[in-house]
């Protein structure tokens, strides 16, 4: 399992998502922490503890883990592009994330250590544009491709018998490539800018749990996390290149920081252990505070995201039934993004499914799909038409046993 985790680690670092021009602002299109089982049910999943997934979102409810689990997923993405005069459809997949989850003391304290995309870009946008002082006008090119990973180490510990708190520290690595061409008649001028990001940003969580609420063997949960407000190491290259060929560097990995705003989310849920849950959680985008390489917000504005969902497994005991041992999800969310198209809020729509069929005892093959649309012509000159496939592994066993006999 552990060679597993090292060797595909490169594979998810590198991979690249499907194109999407809502990528080009800040640091890129966010993907998210929730695994498969999260997405199935419209991304919820910061009060709702789970004894056979691992909880990536909310590091306090990892105390729920009480067997070693690994979880790894893959995510086949398509979007269909549209504005006034065009239509454009892509597709592509990668490794989504990788995920180990250990008990240091069973019920107690359980940590973990993830490996997933941060951000995606990848984009291309062509427009006329007049040359200053003058009648001329040329066309602009602008491409931009990479992303930002996170490593992360998670921990979540029990304070009481219905309280935990938990702790996750990100590593954020990688780069993001933009390049600004503007072609003539005479010569092609290309900008290369690069941001190579290299830091630490940290999350705190609390879950609280009343179990036996209104009916015995009920429980509800409350769960909140915290993003804390972070300063990134950045080193920003920038290069002017003429007919392909370099020709001047103005900034040789310059070394800056781009400001990661505060976030906060809170959720609730309310179900049956192991047979059925539902749960609603909501998310606040405090994007006021970002600033890029240069100081500036960029038109960054508040932004939230509200989803719920459910599941329910109709016997998990079931011995002549396999289709009652599976779970069955479905969720949906609204999210409003942090900056404007055109003046106007970005919002985005979707509505999720998901199962997860058991392959043993304690291990499930899981399945997600979401539909949705974000932005409008009418307001944003540009709309949206995608689909997420999501495919997930959950592995769950006992490690360090303690033998009782040789």
């Amino acid at each position: 399992m552990v060679l597993a985790f090292a060797g595909l680690a490169c594979l998810s670092a590198n991979g690249q998502a499907a194109y999407t021009p809502f990528s080009s602002f800040g640091i890129g299109d966010y993907y998210g922490n929730g695994l498969v089982h999260n997405q199935g049910m419209g991304g919820v999943g910061i009060s709702n503890p789970q004894t056979w997934y691992l909880n990536n979102q909310n590091p306090a409810l990892l105390v729920f883990n009480t067997l070693t689990s690994f979880n790894a997923g893959y995510l086949v993405e398509g979007r269909t592009i549209r504005n006034n005069d065009t239509k454009e459809k892509n597709a592509n997949g990668n490794i989504n994330y990788l995920v180990l989850g250990l008990p240091i003391k069973r019920g107690k304290w359980t940590t973990s250590i993830g490996l997933m995309p941060y951000t995606n870009v990848n984009y291309k946008l062509t427009y006329p544009q007049q040359i200053e002082n003058s009648t001329i006008t040329t066309d602009v090119t602008e491409t931009g491709s990479g992303g930002v990973n996170q490593l992360s180490w998670s921990n979540g510990v029990a304070i009481t018998r219905n309280i935990s708190v938990g702790a996750k520290a990100n590593y954020l690595f990688s780069s993001t490539d933009i390049r600004t061409q503007l072609a003539s008649s005479a010569v092609t001028q290309t900008f290369h800018t690069r941001e190579h990001y290299s830091d630490f940003n940290f999350t705190g969580g609390l879950s609280i749990r009343k179990d036996s609420l209104f009916k015995k063997n009920y429980r509800v949960n409350f769960g909140l996390v915290y993003d804390l407000k972070s300063n990134i190491n950045t080193k920003f290259f920038e290069a002017l290149e003429l007919n392909g060929t370099a020709v001047d560097t103005l900034h040789e990995n310059e070394k800056k920081h781009i400001t990661l705003p505060q976030t906060l989310s809170a959720g609730i849920s309310y179900g049956r252990a192991e047979y059925w849950t539902v749960a609603t959680d909501f998310t606040f985008l405090d994007y006021s505070q970002y600033r890029d390489i240069n100081g500036d917000k960029n038109g960054a504005t508040d932004g939230w995201k509200w989803a719920i969902g459910g599941e329910v497994t109709p016997d998990p005991y079931s011995v002549s039934s396999y289709l009652k041992r599976m779970t069955y999800r479905t969720g949906v969310s609204l999210e409003k993004y942090p900056y404007l198209i055109n003046g106007n809020t970005l919002q985005d729509m979707a509505v999720n499914f998901g199962f997860s069929m058991p392959v043993s005892r304690v291990s499930n093959l899981d399945f997600a799909v979401k539909w949705g649309k974000r932005g409008d012509i009418k307001t944003n000159t540009l709309s949206e038409n995608y689909f997420k496939v999501s495919l997930g592994v959950t592995f769950n066993d006992q490690w360090f046993i303690k033998r009782r006999f040789d």
